[in-house]
């Protein structure tokens, strides 16, 4: 049941489309409600009183609800390819269900991993409020993971898809299991790249921007042998020269 090219096109574009959309929020913020999502260590003022007021006026759901805004405004575009695979190995009249059954399972281990993360920036201001020190720590976490085995590992298991059944409650059941699975090789290899700019005291959307940029290039990679190396995986920015060319 492949899909045509238009359609496959088609699919990209609304998903671009959505993923636009949630950035728009996250970035414009209206009425500063993603004030609280973003976890502003400033916010704190050095201060462990401080933090308390911050959390009576910001509560922890709320902050999670920031933290689902940002991983759909990050993330979606990384499951185009998994969303087509559905579609192309699916009945005409199951598609949407699966489709949004595997968004679901996805969603559900970024929400564990950003309610862990959370507790543990919460815990960082509590501990150190307003302290640079969580910044630096896990800015080098974030490069010595993004260069090990283990991260090139979660990425060459981010490209395994597995075969869905095509009919009946088993094809509603793979597909969950299929946005779950992809998900927890997502979390793996991008847990310290999402950590980082919620960390810091300023200039957070733009690290998020960054971050994106790099997430999306490396999920672009053929997998490879796991081992130590500095791969900047820059193949997103390749393919943006080449269709680009620089005019002499």
């Amino acid at each position: 049941m492949k899909t045509s090219n238009a359609n496959r096109n088609l699919i990209s574009d609304i998903i671009w489309g959505i993923s636009i959309i949630f950035w728009f929020i996250l970035l414009w913020n209206p009425g500063n409600l993603m004030t609280a999502a973003h976890c502003q260590m400033t916010l704190c003022e050095g201060s462990a009183t401080s933090l308390k007021m911050f959390l009576k006026i910001n509560p922890f759901p709320e902050m999670m609800a920031g933290w689902i805004l940002m991983v759909f405004a990050m993330m979606l575009p990384k499951l185009i390819v998994p969303i087509q695979i559905i579609i192309d190995h699916s009945f005409k009249n199951m598609r949407f269900l699966m489709v949004l059954l595997f968004v679901v399972g996805y969603a559900l281990t970024w929400i564990v991993a950003g309610f862990l993360l959370n507790i543990l920036i919460l815990f960082l201001n509590i501990q150190m409020p307003g302290s640079f020190i969580p910044v630096v720590i896990f800015g080098v976490i974030a490069l010595i993971w993004q260069f090990s085995p283990t991260k090139q590992r979660c990425l060459n298991k981010g490209h395994y898809h597995p075969i869905l059944a095509a009919w009946g409650s088993k094809a509603y059941k793979d597909a969950f299991s299929f946005g779950l699975t992809h998900g927890f090789w997502c979390v793996g290899a991008g847990w310290a790249l999402m950590l980082f700019p919620m960390l810091l005291p300023q200039g957070h959307n733009f690290a998020m921007l960054i971050v994106t940029f790099i997430m999306l290039s490396e999920h672009m990679e053929h997998p490879q042998v796991p081992r130590w190396r500095i791969d900047l995986r820059l193949k997103l920015l390749r393919i943006i020269i080449l269709q680009n060319p620089i005019k002499r």
